[in-house]
């Protein structure tokens, strides 16, 4: 891996490499909801927004670094 580089400057606010377990956990809770609307015949079905709040995942959010160095664009 001594050839792999990060292509921009933007990070994570943390040290959390990936958001995966949250999107799923996020993604279960909307299927379900929609199957359970649907089963009522609801005519309303709910946005994925309403259900999962992004700002409470474990990155919480991502943000440009322009005094990064070479050595921390490293993988």
């Amino acid at each position: 891996m001594s050839r792999s580089w990060i292509k921009n400057k933007i990070v994570g606010y943390t040290k959390k490499e990936s958001e995966k377990r949250d999107k799923t956990i996020a993604n279960k809770r909307y299927r379900r909801l929609v199957k359970v609307r649907i089963a009522k015949r609801s005519e309303v079905l709910p946005l994925i927004r309403e259900i999962s709040n992004i700002y409470q995942f474990d990155k919480d959010g991502k943000h440009y670094y322009a005094g990064m160095t070479k050595l921390e664009m490293r993988k």
